[in-house]
């Protein structure tokens, strides 16, 4: 749609709509991200569960390269935005060049970490050898070929830019079907294909990524033409670098900090075994994939958002952000008791042992009871965001996903030294956070007078 169709919808169009026009492909999108992970884990534990708790460890790391590249394609789409919007089309395609310089800067980063990294980071913190040995050759593969994920988030998100959501849905979504087709085919090597156990799983996963950037550039070629002369041609503009950057960086952060608290994390849990680290991988890939609906969500609410909080719409705020609290806690509390009733099959899935499953159980019950505080947690944190108070969701996402998650698992793991009580950091956190973000809320929402 026109920029005057897209005001129109925001300012016109009932609430309920808009919202569900905004969110539903950005919720499938992140649907089809999530299948990455939670596919290659299915399959790698049907090699064992050491090759299991590799992935899992291997988790945080690959969520690095995640970060820069959704940071930096955020930013890229956003001064892009702003340059045509001020009809500086030069500059437009100045910011694509720079972006795509910045993509092969960070492939060959990459590449240098992949080749150097792995091993002693693996030896670092797991004296099992199978354990590490499997998890440095995988995260090497998917390391040294991150110019799947890298450049893939740049070009969906030009495709999103220029008002095409369901063509990069449709890229995510070939990178996915790719994967899942290839990820048994390269593990257990049927038919012509050699079995390459874990490697097989990494190279399924870089594949399916890499063969999304070519649907990607593919679909900009021929539907996105201010983007297409340019989005090809690697090059550097300092200030276009910058302006990408102070747009990404936040996001950057965020993510970062999410793998480093994940990282932290599994070296408290190495304390009492790997098996442990293998059940908080599945709580993680089960987690990313709950919550989903709200990361849509809170992706179509900052646009509604803004809009009308420019042109002093406060009713249709108020009903946004009813609409959306109300309707993301009624899932959430629909999706923690479905996962209360089956933690068994779940861990099934995922070809548990009967330790793992000893462990799973206590695990996935007490993580699921998170899923309502987290999911309000994240959608009024977004909200300040997008209602210039950004500096509320900053400190509530800092004590979310660092600070209070690390210090729970921690204090538990001193007091308790109990594995199965130690779980109950992941509620609690949710929970500090949850009346964190109902204070800053009613705070946010006297200054704003809404």
């Amino acid at each position: 749609m026109n920029r005057n169709e897209r005001m129109t919808m925001m300012a016109e169009l009932p609430v309920p709509q808009v919202l569900l026009k905004m969110s539903l492909p950005m919720m499938i999108s992140f649907f089809i991200q999530a299948m990455y992970n939670i596919v290659d884990s299915m399959f790698v534990a049907r090699i064992s569960e050491n090759a299991l708790t590799a992935v899992s460890l291997a988790f945080p790391m690959q969520q690095i390269v995640t970060a820069i590249a959704v940071g930096t394609a955020t930013g890229v789409s956003a001064v892009w935005a702003r340059h045509m919007g001020l009809g500086e089309r030069d500059k437009a395609g100045s910011s694509i060049r720079t972006m795509t310089g910045m993509s092969l800067a960070f492939t060959v980063l990459f590449i240098i970490l992949g080749v150097t990294v792995p091993g002693p980071l693996y030896r670092l913190q797991t004296d099992v050898a199978e354990i590490a040995e499997m998890g440095a050759l995988y995260l090497t593969i998917n390391w040294c070929l991150s110019c799947g994920s890298i450049f893939g988030k740049y070009y969906e998100r030009l495709l999103v830019s220029a008002g095409r959501a369901t063509l990069s849905m449709a890229a995510m979504a070939s990178g996915a079907v790719f994967n899942l087709i290839f990820d048994p085919l390269l593990i257990f090597g049927l038919g012509p294909f050699p079995e390459m156990g874990i490697a097989g799983a990494a190279y399924a996963t870089v594949g399916g990524q890499i063969f999304a950037v070519f649907v990607a550039v593919a679909l900009n070629m021929k539907y996105n033409e201010e983007v297409k002369r340019d989005m090809l041609k690697p090059g550097f503009v300092p200030a276009e670098a910058m302006a990408i950057l102070r747009v990404g960086l936040p996001s950057i952060i965020t993510m970062g900090l999410s793998s480093l608290t994940s990282f932290m994390i599994n070296q408290i849990l190495l304390v009492y075994s790997t098996t442990a680290t293998a059940v908080y991988g599945v709580w993680m890939k089960l987690q990313n994939f709950c919550y989903m609906p709200s990361f849509g969500l809170n992706n179509g609410l900052v646009p509604v958002l803004s809009y009308n909080y420019g042109i002093g719409r406060k009713d249709r705020i108020n009903e946004a952000m009813r609409l959306s609290v109300s309707a993301i806690g009624v899932l959430m509390v629909a999706l923690m008791i479905i996962f209360e009733i089956v933690p068994g099959t779940v861990l099934t899935m995922f070809n548990a042992g009967e330790m793992m499953r000893e462990i799973g159980m206590v695990c996935l019950r007490a993580c699921v009871l998170s899923l309502p505080f987290g999911a309000v947690s994240m959608i009024l944190s977004t909200s300040m965001q997008a209602l210039d108070h950004a500096r509320y969701s900053f400190v509530i996402n800092i004590m979310r996903q660092c600070v209070l998650l690390i210090g729970s698992f921690f204090l538990l793991s001193q007091l308790t030294g109990s594995i199965r009580m130690i779980w109950f950091a992941v509620p609690f956190t949710e929970i500090v956070t949850f009346c964190l973000s109902l204070l800053l809320y009613r705070q946010f929402r006297k200054h704003l007078n809404i």
